[in-house]
């Protein structure tokens, strides 16, 4: 049985790193938000890259179909009740990718009509409410628009504020604005390669934790089935390394992010920006950018981003602008 592709082993316990960025550019393509490209776009945007499958064939539409409904790219698999768990190993996306990607493949069937699935830029601790400094989630409208929201606190205390609201696309175009404008600065792109070159170290430490993590889990699992350990104390270790491992690898897929994208030689940075991936919109915002805090508008229904309702803080090794 080959190799799965974004996979170096049988077992997919460690990921091939020069086929890491390809999958996430298929993936941000598939899903972006200004219109999903079809799998047959994204083999021959694949196949153009000079990307080639673990067999080394050209990259096609059912092969595209089949690598994205595939759980395993998302460190996922179905269990014995056809849910999906996590699988104890990494993946190139995070859960929440494939279960848009499995939205998508819906809508592509006859008969489907959810709402589309919507690519939020910044959520994941990308954004935080200017009252209660709690993270922004993604949150439709009641007219289905996307929308950006603090949650109220729910029954068990777990929320913010709830008092902030504002259009996807108003705050995604307004941060962009900005992050095109400090793209244009003289000097800039080389505080990038300089920045990424820092969180490349930090992909290396991590990849680093990672593999002394597995080695304790197994070490774990040997000590147990000796009879060294307890199964209670088998069982609790267990269970806070694979914690630490599935912390650890999402901070590592964020980090790849930043540390991966590339501006090419785009001679315009405005058009580059607007048909970029999403992934690589996250990524440099994500490396120019420590938070993007919003506030309240000053009334209901306000459709502009009024002076003071964004805020941006910008990482000051970079020696960006302080705010906006």
């Amino acid at each position: 049985m080959p190799r799965l592709y974004g996979f170096d082993d049988a077992s997919r316990r460690r990921l091939r790193d020069d086929e890491v960025d390809p999958i996430r550019q298929m993936v941000s393509r598939a899903l972006q938000a200004d219109g999903e490209q079809s799998n047959a776009d994204i083999a021959v945007w694949a196949n153009g890259e000079g990307y080639r499958g673990s067999l080394g064939g050209e990259w096609k539409d059912a092969s595209i179909g089949r690598l994205f409904r595939n759980p395993a790219i998302a460190g996922l698999r179905y269990n014995e009740k056809g849910k999906l768990v996590d699988a104890g190993h990494p993946g190139p996306i995070t859960p929440e990718e494939f279960l848009a990607l499995q939205e998508r493949d819906k809508r592509r069937k006859p008969g489907g009509g959810s709402t589309p699935a919507y690519d939020y830029l910044y959520v994941d601790g990308d954004s935080t409410c200017g009252n209660c400094r709690h993270f922004l989630q993604g949150a439709r409208t009641n007219a289905g628009s996307p929308g950006y929201r603090c949650r109220p606190k729910d029954k068990g205390g777990r929320g913010g504020c709830g008092k902030v609201r504002i259009d996807a696309e108003l705050l995604e175009n307004y941060v962009g604005e900005y992050v095109v404008a400090e793209l244009l600065k003289p000097g800039v792109r080389k505080q990038i390669l300089a920045a990424q070159a820092a969180v490349r170290a930090q992909v290396a430490a991590m990849k680093g934790t990672l593999a002394d993590l597995e080695g304790r889990q197994s070490e774990a699992a040997t000590l147990y089935a000796k009879r060294q350990i307890s199964k209670d104390a088998w069982v609790t270790a267990d269970r806070e390394i694979t914690a630490h491992l599935k912390e650890t690898r999402s901070r590592l897929r964020y980090a790849e992010q930043m540390a991966n994208f590339s501006l090419g030689g785009a001679k315009d940075l405005v058009r580059w920006w607007n048909t970029a991936p999403s992934a690589s919109k996250k990524a440099i915002t994500r490396l120019f950018l420590e938070d993007i805090e919003v506030y309240p508008a000053s009334a209901q229904g306000v459709r502009t981003v009024e002076p003071g309702r964004v805020v941006l803080r910008w990482r000051p090794q970079l020696g960006l602008s302080n705010s906006s």
